[in-house]
């Protein structure tokens, strides 16, 4: 199961972290791992590339972590970025129950 963690801070997302795999399929054919994987490498690359922001993300085979300070993660364009991560993992967390988990943790700088 890939369990997802969205990170909020005063009602602002700061951050994602993903971990684990969905198990859906076999390796190479799991459209749930793989839609997973690039809804949150995305959204690292929308933050660094596209509003060049110096996001470090820790990412390893099964692992994505992305935070951000709250004064960077206040930004409207951050948000959307957030929110649209949010929005689909939630959409596949209802689609793929079995093998997909979202939790928010609150408050958590």
């Amino acid at each position: 199961m890939t369990k997802i963690t969205i990170f909020k801070k005063d009602g602002i997302i700061v951050g994602y972290k993903v971990k684990g795999h969905s198990n859906f399929a076999n390796a190479g054919e799991d459209i749930v791992c793989s839609a997973i994987s690039m809804a949150s490498e995305m959204t690292l690359g929308g933050l660094k590339e596209v509003l060049e922001l110096d996001v470090e993300g820790i990412v390893e085979d099964g692992f994505l972590q992305v935070r951000l300070e709250t004064r960077l993660a206040k930004d409207d364009k951050v948000q959307t970025l957030f929110k649209t991560f949010e929005l689909a993992m939630s959409s596949l967390e209802k689609d793929y129950a079995r093998n997909v988990k979202m939790e928010v943790k609150e408050d958590v700088y």
